[in-house]
């Protein structure tokens, strides 16, 4: 009966290759997130009369922080004593498309990288750190959502075994019983979450705070992810002996600043929209 009950998954990773060059589910809908976002900023910029300007350094510095960010959280975090505890393991830091991209590093890479930007191009166009990190991690919600979608497509980071009637078998990880799909659990929190976010912004906009939707992020982004990670199989196995993960211990932080930035908006009840840096 679980059988009939399940989804076998069998999709191949690649969706085309030529010689040795492989177009991936993965980075197809990676590039999709920036593409959306991009749309996203625009739309932002010309709403609030923010110059279009910023637009080219702003997807480049995403691009880097996002990146260079999730790449180092992943050696950091989840595996710092390969990474750092030989010359082989040190160059492979350097080799993202190995494998190991850590989504808590590639947030703290971009709030640092969105600091930086703010400091170096809010003055010349008018807006300030949280006002595009509130329009920032409006886009992330949408991105995540991809990136996770690409994960399933991988065949990677899935739940423990479940006799519900969505369980998936991973056959190309030569899994046989069904497993929660818990790429597609966070997929749609972020969806959801990004969905939430836009309607604020779109309805409701001269009636928030600045701060008030990174803190929205922070809480509902994180929130989601702590919870998922109960059902979740350890990506590592050090994390096999811990009561609560390192994706679950890395959320805290977050999740304790989403509540500091909503409490915070509403103290300082600065205006949502651009305008004032």
């Amino acid at each position: 009966m679980s059988d009939l009950l399940s989804v076998n998954w069998n999709v191949a990773p690649e969706i085309f290759r030529i010689g040795g060059f492989a177009i991936r589910w993965y980075s197809l809908l990676f590039v999709a997130g920036f593409v959306l976002g991009y749309y996203l900023f625009v739309r932002f910029c010309r709403r609030e009369g923010v110059s279009e300007k910023i637009m080219d350094p702003l997807l480049y510095t995403l691009l880097i922080a996002t990146i260079v960010g999730a790449r180092l959280g992943h050696c950091i975090f989840y595996d710092p004593g390969y990474y750092f505890g030989s010359w082989n393991g040190f160059w492979e830091i350097f080799q993202p498309w190995k494998g190991g991209l850590a989504s808590h590093g590639g947030a703290i890479g971009l709030l640092l990288a969105m600091w930086w930007f703010s400091r170096h191009y809010g003055r010349k166009y008018d807006f300030g750190f949280l006002w595009i990190l509130d329009r920032l991690c409006l886009t992330v919600a949408f991105a995540g959502c991809f990136i996770r979608l690409g994960n399933l497509f991988n065949s990677e980071i899935y739940g423990d075994p479940t006799s519900l009637p969505w369980g998936f078998v991973f056959l190309r990880n030569g899994e046989t019983v069904p497993k929660h799909p818990t790429q597609l659990y966070e997929a749609l929190a972020y969806l959801l979450l990004g969905l939430a976010m836009l309607c604020i912004y779109k309805y409701r906009l001269n009636k928030i705070y600045r701060g008030f939707l990174s803190g929205l992020f922070f809480v509902g982004c994180f929130g989601a992810r702590f919870i998922i990670e109960f059902i979740k199989e350890p990506q590592m196995g050090f994390e096999q002996s811990m009561t609560l993960d390192m994706g679950q211990l890395l959320s805290i932080p977050f999740i304790v600043t989403g509540v500091v930035l909503i409490i915070m908006s509403y103290i300082k009840k600065f205006p949502a929209a651009a305008g004032n840096r």
